[in-house]
């Protein structure tokens, strides 16, 4: 009996006679698993890729927004674009700033077709894709890694490979086994609705991404409108929090509370229809102590925490990883390479310095800063051009913050100058 997904023989016993030999199987269709499969699959190899969903609508949960460079960086077509955007928004309880410019300056994903557009990408260079299956063990016998998993129907299906990829998100169910010590981790749950507006309502959100701070729009998080869809009209509106205690804050609403506050007080919409809703958790490893690898399992993704948490963006970060692991997989693959820790040195070498310092930027704004302080933060970042917001936003380049901070004061004691001279006059 043969799976009607990608053709690989069902078993019913633990005899591992015949089964189908891959030079890697990767265990998770994210923008990371992907990306790995799509690339390696192009290069020659044998690949075999799971994912525990039957479509990509059943865990459509990221916002999305990106850089426009990610297009030309992975090859991506339009079709996976759900709109484009080129200001940026910060609202807080007090205070709406917006920087814009003349060009386009990123997109905003559809989540679904993205991870669909690249399945059919792995597939047309003659890689398999297993949709509807959960891993549930890898083993060693007589040589060779098992792995198996399981279709949604309960069949058990078991394939041999060189390379395991976990890319398996916040879970990391293959490089965590039961009984592994998992490191502390910094969790955070983010529920984001798709809505469909009257076009006139949709104007006044279309070519921006609002971010929402303070303790009114949502306390120890933050809230997004993004556009979504123009021709369907419709948005992306979203909160997300994180677990933590806050030193002024004690008592919050249900995220969906501030949800509908974003509709009703902010939006005042009258009308509009709920196509989805859709949520997430993220895990980040504090310090980046997750296990990168363990004999020839590598993780990749959200299991090693390659998302900025600060911003809670990973798509491109997901898929650069993937390109790096794909450089030590080859390696690995070809004999020049007996461990996976030289993988593990340059993520580190990438990702930690950037990533602690968001990682402090985010205890300091979302757990103890008051709202008055919230409010003379973004005022700092007033006098910054469109170029410098993106450079903190999404290169991550906080020095920009000090020039923020430079005219800042500078027109402060401008103003203490006036009424001096005033005084006097």
């Amino acid at each position: 009996m043969e799976c009607p997904c990608c053709g690989l023989p069902m078993i019913k016993s633990n005899i591992m006679n015949n089964i189908n030999d891959f030079n890697v199987v990767i265990i998770g269709a994210g923008p990371a698993g992907c990306q790995c499969a799509r690339t390696l699959a192009k290069l020659g190899y044998k690949i075999l890729l799971f994912e525990q969903h039957k479509t990509f609508e059943k865990n459509n949960f990221s916002s999305a927004a990106t850089p426009k460079e990610t297009l030309d960086k992975f090859d991506l077509p339009e079709t996976v674009v759900g709109s484009y955007w080129q200001k940026i928004s910060i609202i807080t309880t007090n205070i709406n700033q917006t920087w814009a410019s003349p060009k386009t300056l990123g997109a905003v994903l559809n989540f679904a077709k993205l991870r669909e557009f690249l399945v059919a990408e792995v597939e047309s260079y003659n890689g398999k894709v297993c949709m509807g299956c959960r891993y549930t063990r890898h083993f060693q016998e007589d040589g060779k890694t098992i792995v198996e998993v399981r279709s949604s129907d309960g069949k058990k299906i078991a394939v041999s490979t060189e390379v395991l990829v976990d890319a398996t998100g916040y879970a990391r169910a293959v490089i965590y086994d039961k009984k592994s010590r998992q490191p502390q981790f910094l969790t955070a749950v983010g529920i984001e609705y798709l809505i469909e507006v009257e076009l006139r309502e949709y104007d006044k959100y279309a070519n921006d991404l609002k971010f929402f701070l303070g303790h009114k729009w949502m306390p120890k998080g933050y809230s997004w409108i993004f556009p979504m869809e123009a021709e369907k009209q419709r948005l992306k509106i979203g909160v997300a929090r994180f677990n933590l205690e806050h030193k002024q804050i004690v008592e919050t609403k249900p995220m969906r509370w501030y949800l509908k506050l974003l509709i009703q007080d902010y939006m005042k919409l009258e009308k509009y229809k709920l196509i989805d809703i859709h949520g997430s958790t993220v895990k980040y490893s504090v310090g980046l102590k997750d296990i990168y690898y363990q004999d020839n399992v590598i993780a990749i993704g959200d299991a090693v925490s390659t998302i900025n948490i600060l911003g809670g963006e990973g798509i491109r970060h997901g898929m650069e990883n993937a390109e790096i692991a794909i450089k030590y997989i080859q390696k690995y693959l070809k004999k020049r390479l007996s461990s996976f820790r030289p993988y593990q040195k340059e993520m580190q070498r990438r990702y930690a310095i950037k990533w602690n310092i968001s990682e402090q930027m985010l205890r300091r704004r979302y757990m103890q800063d008051s709202d008055e302080s919230i409010d003379k933060g973004v005022k700092y970042l007033k006098s910054l051009t469109i170029e410098d917001m993106m450079n903190i936003l999404f290169e991550y380049n906080f020095q920009k913050l000090y020039k923020g901070l430079g005219k800042y004061l500078q027109h402060k004691v401008k103003l203490v100058r006036q009424k001096i001279n005033n005084l006097f006059s």
